[in-house]
């Protein structure tokens, strides 16, 4: 069994105030550990603007899993804009990160964590990225991770027999998807939220949602050069 990964992200206010969020994920399954009883409020109700895209039955499934494991952040920064200048510090086991910028720059890819690894079935398939988090990643970063992810999962497709899916055409699926998701969440949270911060978080995370399957097409012929060495004919691994 894996150890547990634990993923810290504070927020340092102009003000001197401080606010920290910690996260804890199976170190096998990458799905989130809940902090203690939440006393779910009412707009985690599954069917208060459930996503469309939804597969779970409120009859089994009477909360929105990632609205439930979202209702601690919704508290924590209900009352700030989203474009309240912080230090974001971001740590692991392994190397912390730091940068000067709005709420929102944190909080997008802190609640990007949330939503992939609180149980979405829509959001799972972007879950083996957590094990890998970069914060504050830029978008051809997070072409590049994405992509690689996508890739690796089919290889492990084909090794236990399944189709592999090599045209990406399965991660622009997962996408559009995804993108539903988001718009459902942010109705969500303007009904939660008394500021915007939360909300224009969700925003940003759809940009990146929008722009990644689009530019991943162009972005392959573009890295394809930096991989010369594995199709030269005359490399010596070919």
């Amino acid at each position: 069994m894996s150890a547990m990964l634990a993923i810290t992200y504070c927020f340092r206010f102009e003000n001197g105030e401080v606010r920290e969020v910690l996260l804890r994920l199976d170190g096998d399954t990458l799905a989130l550990i809940p902090e203690g009883d939440v006393s779910p409020p009412f707009w985690t109700d599954i069917s208060f603007r459930q996503c469309r895209v939804c597969p779970l039955n409120p009859a089994t499934h009477p909360y929105c899993p990632v609205a439930v494991h979202l209702t601690r952040i919704v508290e924590l920064f209900k009352d700030r804009l989203s474009s309240e200048k912080v230090r974001i510090e971001v740590s692991d086991s392994q190397r912390g990160y730091f940068k000067d910028a709005s709420l929102q720059s944190g909080l997008g890819p802190l609640m990007g964590i949330i939503m992939v690894s609180a149980g979405c079935p829509v959001m799972n398939p972007l879950r083996p990225m957590v094990r890998f988090h970069l914060p504050f990643a830029s978008m051809k970063e997070t072409e590049f991770r994405t992509v690689s992810m996508y890739l690796m999962a089919q290889y492990f497709r084909a090794r236990k027999g399944q189709a592999p899916d090599w045209s990406l055409e399965g991660l622009q699926q997962i996408y559009d998807r995804i993108r539903i998701v988001n718009k459902s969440f942010a109705e969500r949270l303007r009904a939660a939220s008394d500021k915007d911060a939360a909300v224009n978080a969700i925003v940003i995370l759809d940009c990146f949602a929008k722009g990644v399957p689009i530019a991943a097409r162009t972005a392959l012929r573009e890295y394809e050069r930096h991989f010369a060495v594995y199709c030269d004919e005359h490399s010596p691994l070919s």
